[in-house]
């Protein structure tokens, strides 16, 4: 097994706007975004940020907004890899992010991040489709309602459309768990 990256999607300043995006759930996400962002680091594990650069007037993702900006609990991040992205997947960025990861012999991968039923279950469902160990931190990511759907609902609906068949769906606490106990493996580190 290849030590797992860290793909941290559209944790932006631009998501704390309620009057544009509406109710959301887990006010507990970023704390676990952060805890996972900072076991990464310790380890020197591979850590990617991935930004939504909305072309949508009016949007507060847009380039060259502050909600642009990633969020202070990405602060002191040391990624090795940051880019952009227009549509939902991180994998079709303005970086190769399959490419780039298959030339570091990475497999297996551990999305969380911002919305979880667009950006986040989008990439992990197309890592899934590329032959990537797709883990889901589920209680790292948040979304918004939507127009007869609660945000909750909308969550669960991600992990039930992703377990078993794109990614495995866990809390941030088992994956550092689980990291910890693969790093401190015989033959590991």
């Amino acid at each position: 097994m290849t030590e797992p990256a860290l793909i941290l999607i559209d944790v932006q300043r631009g998501f704390d706007d309620p009057e544009f995006w509406g109710p959301r759930n887990n006010p507990g996400a970023e704390a676990n975004m952060k805890a996972l962002l900072d076991a990464w680091q310790e380890r020197r594990l591979p850590v990617v940020l991935v930004h939504h650069d909305s072309p949508k007037p009016g949007s507060p993702l847009r380039p060259g907004q502050p909600g642009n900006d990633f969020k202070p609990e990405l602060d002191g991040a040391r990624p090795d890899l940051v880019f952009g992205k227009q549509v939902n997947s991180a994998f079709l960025g303005d970086v190769d992010l399959d490419a780039w990861l298959r030339r570091r012999g990475i497999t297996s991968i551990v999305v969380a991040g911002i919305q979880t039923n667009f950006c986040c279950e989008t990439t992990a469902r197309m890592g899934g489709n590329l032959g990537y160990d797709v883990t889901f931190a589920l209680d790292a990511t948040f979304t918004f309602d939507l127009p007869g759907v609660t945000a909750d609902e909308l969550y669960r609906v991600t992990a039930a459309n992703l377990a078993n068949q794109f990614a495995t769906v866990k809390s941030t606490k088992d994956v550092l768990a689980e990291l910890s106990r693969d790093r401190s493996a015989p033959g590991s580190g």
